[in-house]
């Protein structure tokens, strides 16, 4: 099935197709910009750390969420996250409640994050910041997965996660490539650069993300890794069929395979997708035909929460691997000293 972003959003040079989208990816960059210089940034009473992206599209920053959230609570801080819910129905402000909530009503990242710290889904993310610095646990720090591009709350501090493969594309703005808005614009907007290396993917050897980032923006460029977690001994020599419904599968597939597993067939669906029961029952066919394993993410896992019929059986039947951000102890020193210097600047304002 196809995905949600053109591949070839990532060759090294713009295609001819980008080259002609070109004049509507100004029009697009021109109305982002046009949006920071009309609004008015509202403040709120406790630190907003964001965690964004250049680009549309995958770039591992839910891992790196997620490991910040967990650093604010090794630091003493009482984190809460907030996110748009992407693709649930619910407007919010709401709290995730994992044991009521489905990936159809909050979104399927927002079910993950809950588990780390407390989660708000709120399409309008001032009314969710208001929401948190009103609630009874009383956070101390507001975790903003996405909004980089959101000029209507103010950030103590913004993190731009990249993947080290991908980087940023052809470097064109959307529609001609992935970027969100002009990276000169979207380098202004930030503090900090994550680059995440994901496992099982080979670097570019031609393509140095990290090096190629030092070069244009002067602050902190951070390398993360993401490792894959829990006992995956099972996987060795295991005939399995893969199927995500992520950005980017085939990062999915490539660590499934670097794992061990002997990937049989690799699945892909659309990012986001809501499972069917057509799905369920072509893929537990699968499956069973070639005499293998369903794995998947742990993203496609929750879609599968709470579901009746085939797609519970599909989920029964299916593994999933868990991945979190780690850091080198020096470029962890280097996150926690930004995060640090956020909070007491924060305080002291």
């Amino acid at each position: 099935m196809p995905l949600d972003e053109p591949s070839w959003w990532y060759t090294r040079k713009p295609t001819r197709l980008a080259v002609a989208l070109r004049p509507l990816a100004a029009v697009y960059g021109r109305l982002v910009i046009g949006r920071f210089a009309r609004a008015s940034a509202q403040r709120t009473r406790v630190p907003v750390i964001c965690v964004g992206n250049f680009t549309a599209g995958g770039s591992g920053k839910t891992p790196v969420v997620m490991a910040i959230a967990r650093l604010l609570g090794r630091l003493g801080q009482r984190p809460a996250i907030l996110m748009r819910g992407y693709d649930g129905s619910l407007a919010g402000p709401v709290w995730v409640d994992a044991e009521r909530h489905t990936a159809r009503e909050v979104g399927d990242e927002a079910l993950l994050l809950a588990g780390v710290a407390p989660t708000l889904v709120s399409r309008d993310r001032s009314h969710g910041a208001d929401a948190i610095t009103r609630d009874a646990r009383a956070p101390t720090a507001i975790v903003m997965d996405d909004g980089m591009q959101n000029p209507r709350l103010a950030k103590s501090l913004t993190i731009a996660v990249v993947d080290a493969q991908r980087g940023v594309g052809n470097g064109e703005v959307i529609p001609a490539g992935p970027l969100r808005a002009p990276l000169e614009f979207q380098l202004e907007l930030i503090n900090a650069i994550v680059v995440a290396h994901q496992p099982g993917v080979p670097i570019d050897p031609d393509r140095d993300v990290h090096g190629w980032l030092r070069q244009r923006f002067q602050g902190p460029v951070i390398a993360s890794a993401t490792e894959p977690q829990g006992d995956l001994a099972w996987l060795q020599g295991a005939r399995v069929v893969a199927y995500a419904g992520i950005a980017n599968p085939q990062r999915f597939f490539a660590l499934v395979a670097s794992l061990g597993g002997e990937v049989v067939r690799a699945i892909t669906f659309k990012d986001h997708h809501a499972f069917s029961e057509a799905d369920a029952t072509r893929l537990i066919g699968e499956a069973r035909s070639a005499g293998a394993e369903l794995v998947t993410t742990e993203k496609d896992m929750a879609r599968l929460e709470g579901r009746q019929g085939r797609i519970a059986q599909l989920r029964a039947s299916s593994r999933a691997i868990a991945i979190a951000a780690t850091f080198a102890p020096d470029e962890l020193a280097r996150l926690e000293a930004l995060i640090a210097a956020a909070l007491v600047t924060a305080a002291a304002n």
